[in-house]
């Protein structure tokens, strides 16, 4: 399967207009979740592996009790793509 190529720094602000909660930090898209509890975090970050699997795009991401940081970016593209928003928005559809 061909892999979606590295989008320009004005693309990637573009498409952040149209994602909530979503930030470029570092050269990759980042947002920070603050849920009820570990096992609500947890079960968070569950469904979100069932989806990055599908995907196989799998995220950077920490868990600290409630709170989850997800951190997006393509490593063989070297940046964002749509791959990378793409799994921003289905996180988006969970919380």
């Amino acid at each position: 399967m061909k892999r979606p190529a590295k989008m320009s720094h004005e693309q990637v602000m573009h498409e952040l207009t149209q994602l909530n909660g979503w930030i470029e930090k570092d050269g990759m898209l980042y947002r920070e979740f603050v849920l009820k509890d570990f096992s609500t975090a947890w079960a968070f970050m569950t469904r979100i592996a069932l989806i990055a699997e599908k995907m196989d795009h799998h995220p950077d991401w920490n868990n600290v009790y409630n709170r989850v940081t997800i951190q997006l970016f393509t490593h063989d593209a070297n940046g964002i793509t749509a791959l990378d928003f793409g799994l921003a928005r289905a996180i988006n559809e969970i919380i």
